[in-house]
């Protein structure tokens, strides 16, 4: 490994040689055609970075070459721990290294919440993975943010893997089932049929982790069941794991009536986005004033996820900004507003 530095006025250039072990495969490291080196250069545009066998040459920016030692350190970790690296990964690492994050990408990325049918759900982000975290040490957790996320996905994915482990007896899946534009006594079929389509999030994400043919037996012992949030009135949920989904479209009485529903040796995870909240005009979101009301309470946490934990496309992210931008502008009021006139009419009145 070698170093050498050139300044001038302008510019600091600087070289340096990263030695890729033996044992980890360039092909896994850099992608296929290198596709994986083409996202890195991308991301540093004034570093050059040249492979030869299993060394890396990096020159540039002193502070940029730390940072792509850095990151080739945590890719190198990814797949020495079996998992496989894709541009995705690449990214994420890059941004979480470029935020001083508090854990090390490769800790993020390859933390297994439950595998099924060849797939492994894991968090994506520092976000996501607080949020995992705080579902393991508390008892109620709140996952708070916009579309994307995984609030409800890793939810989910949670409590399908306290079922496996036997932490839980059972699996009980809850929305709260907002009208909108049509009334349920006005929609064709049975009441199942009219409440499936606001359920239907929640079968998608069980489906991708549980084997679709034992579905329908769990459901017809009890093991799992997905109902809307009116069910859970008059009940005591012991030994479950409870998931309640879009929380932001529960009334505050809601919101009490299912927290008490709490029973010994089971957990709750609440997800929602506040700022997609579909009740009527004039009702307060439950998920807004809890966050109040259970402040500083032991054993409930709130967990904040942001834009940044967006994993969807590229562009879902960059929308969730967007109108968080748009809504902190729309909140600001103008400091002239409304004064001119009134100093006007004052002025107005006196001549």
């Amino acid at each position: 490994m070698t170093d050498s530095t050139n300044s001038t006025p302008h510019t600091v250039q600087a070289t340096h040689a990263v030695e890729v072990p033996p044992d980890v495969p360039m092909v896994q490291l850099l992608g296929p055609n290198d596709e994986l080196l083409t996202t890195i250069e991308r991301a540093f545009p004034k570093l050059v970075i040249a492979v030869r066998g299993n060394g890396i040459q990096l020159q540039g920016d002193p502070g940029d070459m730390a940072l792509v030692e850095d990151l080739l350190d945590e890719l190198i970790a990814i797949v020495d721990a079996g998992h496989p690296l894709n541009r995705d990964a690449v990214e994420r690492s890059i941004g979480m290294l470029r935020r001083k994050t508090r854990e090390r990408p490769a800790d993020v990325l390859t933390m297994n919440i439950v595998s099924s049918r060849g797939r492994t759900v894991r968090p994506k982000t520092l976000g996501q993975k607080e949020y995992v975290d705080a579902i393991d040490e508390n008892t109620i957790v709140f996952g708070i943010g916009p579309a994307g996320t995984g609030k409800t996905y890793l939810a989910m994915a949670k409590a399908v893997a306290a079922l496996q482990a036997k932490e839980v007896d059972r699996i009980i899946l809850t929305r709260p089932a907002v009208e909108a534009g049509e009334r349920l006594g006005f929609l064709p079929g049975s009441l199942n049929e009219k409440i499936d389509p606001y359920l239907r999030p929640l079968y998608d994400a069980l489906h991708d982790m549980v084997d679709p043919d034992s579905i329908p037996r769990l459901m017809a012992s009890g093991t799992v069941e997905v109902a809307p949030l009116a069910y859970m009135r008059g009940r005591t949920l012991n030994g479950a794991f409870i998931i309640l989904d879009e929380a932001q479209n529960t009334s505050a009485e809601q919101m009490k009536m299912f927290l008490t529903r709490l029973g010994f040796g089971s957990k709750m995870v609440v997800t929602g986005d506040v700022t997609q909240v579909d009740l009527p005009g004039g009702t307060t979101s439950g998920l807004r004033v809890v966050q109040d009301i259970l402040k500083g309470v032991d054993d409930v946490h709130f967990a904040h996820l942001t834009a940044q934990d967006v994993v969807r496309h590229r562009l879902v992210s960059e929308i969730v900004e967007a109108y968080d931008r748009f809504d902190a502008h729309r909140r600001t009021p103008d400091k002239r507003d409304g004064q001119g006139p009134r100093r006007a009419g004052a002025a107005g009145k006196k001549a």
